[in-house]
């Protein structure tokens, strides 16, 4: 029995199939007789034509295709391309239907003066860095460049100045002055 082989594709349906871990999975690494699984046909992607294109190397590759939410097996059958290209086409729509919303209510808010995105936050929760909080301070104290000490943590820059314009207040970092 072949080991199973879990694809975590979280990039965007308006990407070609083939650019995303998915087209690599199903153009290189799936075998004949494979079964690859989509949770439903708007996993697959987003356009109709992308949905038969991947049906059909499927099919061409000897792929089994299941879509769970629809108990539906994807054989390269005539029903099964029917059924595909209507599932295809409504997540193609859903989709248009999502952005144009989206496009609304961003529009809207923008004729009303209101900020657009999500709002900028001060947390008290837990950081990634807290648990390096005493070695940091350390650092500091030895006079280890900023830069160094990022290194040193295995993190970005960035995360360090914002972890120490949120703990250590008296020392202001290049980047919290530069986003005000």
């Amino acid at each position: 029995m072949a080991p199973i082989e879990f694809v975590e594709d979280a990039a965007s349906g308006r990407l070609a199939w083939r650019e995303r871990a998915l087209g690599r999975l199903l153009c290189s690494s799936a075998a004949a007789s494979d079964v690859v699984i989509f949770a439903e046909i708007s996993r697959m992607a987003r356009s109709t034509l992308q949905v038969l294109e991947m049906l059909e190397l499927c099919m061409q590759r000897e792929l089994r295709i299941h879509i769970a939410k629809q108990h539906m097996v994807l054989d390269g059958s005539l029903n099964s391309r029917i059924s595909a290209t209507v599932l295809g086409l409504a997540a193609e729509i859903e989709r248009e239907l999502i952005a144009e919303r989206t496009r609304e209510a961003l529009a809207k808010r923008k004729a009303e003066g209101k900020p657009l995105g999500r709002p900028r936050g001060v947390t008290n929760a837990a950081l990634k860095l807290d648990v390096y909080a005493s070695a940091i301070r350390d650092y500091l104290d030895r006079g280890v460049s900023k830069r160094s000490i990022a290194k040193l943590l295995g993190c970005a820059e960035s995360t360090l100045y914002d972890w120490l314009a949120r703990r250590v207040p008296a020392l202001p970092s290049p980047v919290s002055r530069a986003r005000r």
